[in-house]
């Protein structure tokens, strides 16, 4: 093999091994090593002859093409990857006001400790966004990113402080609308509870108070479940551009 197609193909690599290695539904930390590796060899491959190489690199040049086209990857997963954590979000703060925060357990998508409904939600968020092709999306906005930021030097401008600050927003946005409804509901049932039990203390409903709050959270989860992947995919058109706005700071 020639080995400027070798070089071109070793820096194809870079942009969607990184996104790759984090965007959910593509791929993403329990996807096994090889096939992410076979994914990003078959991407590469697929946009080699569509991809414009620079005219020439250095050997420290080469680090720096290395370098941006890691951002630019970690920036078009960024999006993504913050719009399922804000159903994680969401799962954890439901969770916790049910009261499943005594038995919470290693999420093994992100491999840390989560209660069942952020594991849960964060299923529900991938499977949503998989069923309406979200997955596609992303890759056409690699295949894209190629046009508007080509392979080469390039700089950082202050645009990336909005950027990330647009989509860390986005967390707290899927977060609050789904799990308000039933953080409210439960507030409610608390001060209800609370007041009959200072109303009557013989009935001693603060013993009672947590399968109350359990019953009806669990309720309410059963009933606001199927809004979850909703919620997602109304967003995903607005993370991939949010994550292309990011990508463009490294220009």
């Amino acid at each position: 093999m020639d080995f400027s197609i070798a070089a071109r193909l070793g820096l194809l690599l870079v942009r969607p091994g990184m996104l790759l290695a984090v965007a959910p539904g593509l791929g993403g930390t329990f996807l096994p090593t090889q096939a992410k590796i076979g994914l990003t060899v078959l991407i590469a491959i697929g946009l080699l002859p569509a991809v414009q190489m620079p005219a020439a690199i250095d050997g420290v040049t080469l680090v720096v093409v290395v370098a941006r086209e890691a951002a630019v990857g970690l920036s078009l997963a960024f999006a993504v990857r913050a719009l399922m954590a804000g159903a994680e979000f969401a799962g954890n703060l439901t969770g916790y006001s049910i009261g499943f925060s005594y038995g919470a357990t290693i999420d093994p998508q992100s491999g840390v400790r989560n209660v069942v409904l952020a594991t849960f939600y964060g299923l529900l968020a991938t499977l949503g966004f998989l069923a309406i092709n979200g997955h596609h999306a992303v890759l056409r906005a690699l295949a894209a990113s190629y046009q508007s930021i080509p392979l080469g030097g390039g700089g950082l401008n202050a645009s990336i402080v909005a950027s990330v600050r647009e989509i860390l927003g986005m967390v707290f946005v899927v977060a609050v609308r789904l799990s308000a409804p039933i953080i409210v509901a439960l507030l409610i049932v608390e001060v209800a509870v609370g007041l009959i039990s200072r109303s009557t203390p013989s009935l001693n409903f603060m013993v009672i108070g947590y399968p109350i709050r359990l019953v009806v959270g669990l309720a309410l989860v059963a009933v606001l479940v199927p809004t979850v992947p909703g919620v997602i995919n109304s967003l995903v058109e607005a993370a991939i551009e949010m994550s292309g706005r990011l990508a463009l700071a490294f220009r």
